[in-house]
């Protein structure tokens, strides 16, 4: 397997970010993206989030390529979001992409991190549980995608106080 680095976002990224969200996009069951991704509007507020001191961005690169991303936003609670592309699942990116956010997160002073994640996305799920997070609150039918369907979430979370995220330094 080839190596797989992580680190934080540049503005270099950005064809790479966007692409590895629209792959993601496409399968149309993992993110809330979903096409046809307004690449110029996304890439504009990915931009000006790099700049922003209460949000970070990572990304996860393999052979040149962004595999992986995930952006964590706020410092009172945290929120986060990510994805990685098909083909690098179950190959500790996203546990690596999660580590690395809730570093930042604890970092910048947050007292928690929260997600939402569907819930079919049995994987990632599995996950987040992997590194501490807890199942806070369940959201039905809460978000319309773009054929009308209206898809429920899971809302999760992870305390950052007294040692919480034991998980997620192993």
């Amino acid at each position: 397997m080839p190596p797989v680095r992580i680190r934080r976002a540049e503005a270099s990224d950005l064809e790479g970010m966007l692409d590895a969200y629209e792959l993601v996009a496409a399968e149309g069951r993992y993110i809330g993206g979903e096409l046809p991704v307004d690449r110029t509007g996304r890439g504009t507020r990915w931009l000006e989030g790099l700049g922003d001191a209460s949000a970070a961005s990572f990304v996860a690169e393999a052979e040149g390529a962004i595999v992986g991303t995930a952006g964590v936003t706020g410092t009172g609670p945290s929120e986060l979001g990510m994805l990685v592309v098909p083909g690098w699942r179950g190959r500790g990116v996203g546990s690596a992409l999660l580590a690395a956010s809730i570093i930042w997160a604890r970092e910048a002073g947050s007292h928690k991190v929260t997600l939402q994640v569907w819930p079919h996305n049995t994987a990632a799920i599995n996950l987040y549980l992997k590194h501490g997070f807890t199942q806070e609150g369940y959201l039905h039918r809460h978000w319309r995608r773009r054929n009308g369907e209206l898809w429920d979430a899971i809302v999760m979370g992870l305390p950052l106080e007294d040692g919480a995220t034991e998980a997620s330094r192993q």
